[in-house]
């Protein structure tokens, strides 16, 4: 695959290096020379100096022939250009980063009018992902890859935990879970489990639930001890005031702490029901005043990352039970993943995983399959796919524990979408003609079709 990359910025540089690993063909076009000679030096792929709004230098790294183009300049309307430029010389796919709220507001239009294929926007994308992630603690990580019916999490086995010592059936019918463990990461070895797989401490799992399950599942097992109803946010830029808007439909009680006056005014008169604090002085005290002691969760979003850690630091102090951090320097993020600080929220890393899938997407509608949906998980070992089930499905009608009906090893059926209702299935699940099935398969089985996951 031919990629293009406009932009050698924080998010530029981050989907170069995950898609560096890959065996794709790379060229960053950038205007700072420093920036191309440091990257094509460090990874394999390669640079010209110039804009991405120029004929003359997309003609040049072959965007008469590129399978997809990114354009991640801090400029919006660049972004937009080099799209529109790279279409009419004939890649096939362009991706355009947007961050002013009007172009955000106005996605749907311009991908139609302007024929881009898909336009991000990485503060409303940090935005969602803490929204997902609020009353989350760090054990918890949510993909929020079906969003509309079901939610995938990644959590941490730790010792205490009522998993620890469970078979999957067991799971399921001792503790009344309403989920399915897709993967199982254990000691760097991928399981795609059965039902009479245990789990282990020190395991990192997958697991699948609907969407209206989730939080009951998640205070099932102790993980979660509260809705999050008592949010507070510490910064009061853009990526907050599309928080608070996903917040509000949630029915949060929000306190927001700002230190810019402007910003304060404008946030009350746009939220009028939520409580702005000006937050000039010591941030501690402020913070203290303010009762983040019985804050259910706090989330950090200044532009500064210490300002951020500090803040973090303060409320684990207060045992706050859900904290959420935004840091986006690299050596940042790797010491709170590391000491396991609850959530971390980096706008490139976030949008790095999105364009991920939307490459893995457009790999998989390319290929002669009939995929409609792909995910990679489990650190991309394993893949979530998505079927329409037709006639011609070798099994169909036949219920799962019957023993006509074996999947390959690897593979498990994660879900069954059916007439609107999703359906976590058990042993006396069969699909049907027009389901739309989520299968679950270790990346080593090549699965393309329906069928492939029968043994």
């Amino acid at each position: 695959m031919k990629i293009l990359i406009v932009g050698a910025g924080r998010t530029g540089c981050a989907l170069i290096e995950r898609l560096a690993k890959k065996n794709y063909d790379i060229t960053i076009i950038d205007k700072d020379k420093a920036r191309v000679d440091a990257l094509t030096d460090k990874y394999n792929v390669s640079g010209v100096v110039g804009s991405g709004t120029s004929k003359e230098s997309l003609l040049s790294v072959g965007a008469d022939t590129a399978d997809i183009l990114f354009a991640m300049t801090p400029v919006d309307e660049v972004n937009i250009l080099s799209c529109m430029q790279a279409k009419k010389l004939g890649t096939l796919r362009c991706v355009a980063r947007v961050f002013q709220p009007d172009f955000a507001a106005e996605r749907k239009s311009l991908q139609s009018e302007e024929n881009i294929d898909y336009i991000f926007n990485s503060k409303f994308d940090m935005a969602e992902v803490a929204a997902l992630s609020i009353g989350f603690p760090g054990v918890v990580k949510p993909e929020g890859m079906f969003g509309g019916y079901m939610q995938m999490i990644n959590i941490k086995i730790l010792e205490n935990s009522p998993l620890a010592g469970k078979s999957l059936i067991e799971m399921r019918g001792d503790l009344g879970l309403d989920i399915l463990v897709g993967t199982v990461l254990r000691d760097g070895k991928l399981y795609v489990p059965d039902g009479q797989f245990i789990i282990k401490a020190g395991d990192k799992i997958t697991v699948a639930s609907s969407n209206d399950n989730l939080l009951k599942n998640l205070k099932k097992l102790g993980i979660v001890k509260n809705n999050g109803k008592n949010v507070m946010i510490v910064g009061g830029g853009v990526t907050a005031r599309y928080l608070i808007e996903m917040l509000l439909e949630k029915n949060k009680t929000i306190t927001v702490i700002e230190a810019d006056i402007d910003r304060c005014r404008k946030l009350m008169e746009e939220f009028p029901s939520v409580k702005v604090v000006y937050g000039e002085g010591e941030l501690a005290d402020i913070l203290e005043e303010e009762g983040i002691a019985s804050a259910d969760s706090v989330v950090s979003l200044t532009n500064n990352d210490e300002s951020n850690l500090v803040t973090s630091m303060f409320a684990w102090s207060k045992n706050v039970p859900s904290i959420l951090t935004r840091v986006e320097a690299p050596g940042h993020l790797k010491l709170l993943q590391k000491v396991n600080l609850d959530i971390t929220l980096s706008s490139a890393e976030i949008s790095v995983d999105k364009l991920a899938r939307f490459i893995s997407n457009c790999e998989a509608g390319d290929a002669p399959n009939e995929i409609e949906k792909f995910y990679t998980i489990a650190g991309g070992r394993a893949e979530v796919m998505q079927f329409t089930a037709r006639e011609d499905f070798g099994k169909i009608g036949i219920v799962f524990k019957s023993p006509e009906f074996k999947l390959k090893k690897g593979v498990l059926v994660l879900s069954i979408l059916r007439n609107g209702e999703l359906i976590m299935p058990n042993g006396d699940s069969a699909i049907r003609a027009g389901d739309k099935v989520i299968i679950v398969s270790d990346k080593k089985n090549h699965i393309e079709n329906l069928n492939e996951i029968l043994k």
